[in-house]
C-alpha cells in the first residue's frame, strides 16, 4: 500500500531535502515562516521524524500551485464509519477545472485523517467550494446520514490548513 510521510521545517531545509532525493516523488508546500514536505512511496521514507499516512484514495498526481488539507480527528471506534463513507465519495472533484489531485490519508500514528486536494491555483478551489459538484459531494452534511450527526466519532472540529506549493526548479 502507497504511504505518504509528511515533514516539517524551514522552506530552505526541506528545499535541500528534496533535491537530495531527486528519484522521490516529494512536494514542497511553504505556509508562511515554515513549509511542509511530502513524500509519496511504496517504500520506506527518507525522513527522520516522519508524519506517516496510508493512502487510502487517490486520484492525480501530486503537483499544483495550491494544496488544501482538510485535518479531520476521528476516534478508533469511528475510523471503519468514516472510512466507509469516504468508500462512498461522489467523485465529482476530480471532474472540477483546476484539479490536480486528491489523497484520503489515514494516520498511522494520530487520529487525524488529511483530505489533501491539490490546486492549480487558490482559484480553481474557491470556484469549487462554490459549484454544484461541491454540493452534492457534502449534501449529507447536517443530515442524518452526515458527519455532523455522528459527534461520537469527531473528538475533536476539524479544521483546514491551506499551502502554497513551491516550484519544481527554484
Amino acid at each position: 500500500m502507497k504511504k505518504i510521510f509528511i515533514t516539517n521545517g524551514t522552506t530552505d531545509y526541506l528545499h535541500q531535502l528534496r533535491e537530495r532525493y531527486p528519484s522521490e516523488t516529494m512536494l514542497l508546500l511553504s505556509e508562511g515562516d515554515g513549509a511542509l514536505l511530502v513524500h509519496e512511496t511504496d517504500g520506506e521514507t527518507v525522513f527522520n521524524e516522519p508524519r506517516p499516512y496510508e493512502i487510502l484514495d487517490a486520484a492525480g498526481e501530486l503537483g499544483g500551485a495550491f494544496a488544501v488539507f482538510n485535518n479531520i480527528p476521528v476516534t478508533d471506534e469511528g475510523r471503519p464509519l468514516f472510512e466507509h463513507r469516504f468508500s462512498q465519495r461522489a467523485r465529482l472533484i476530480e471532474k472540477e477545472p483546476g484539479f490536480v489531485a486528491i489523497r484520503v490519508l489515514r494516520p498511522l500514528k494520530s487520529d487525524t485523517y488529511i483530505i489533501m486536494t491539490l490546486w492549480e491555483n487558490e482559484t480553481a478551489f474557491k470556484n469549487w467550494q462554490q459549484s454544484k459538484a461541491y454540493e452534492k459531494a457534502h449534501q449529507k452534511r447536517g443530515t442524518e446520514e452526515g458527519s455532523s450527526q455522528q459527534p461520537s466519532i469527531f473528538p475533536r472540529p476539524s479544521y483546514v490548513t491551506t499551502y502554497v506549493i513551491a516550484n519544481e526548479k527554484e
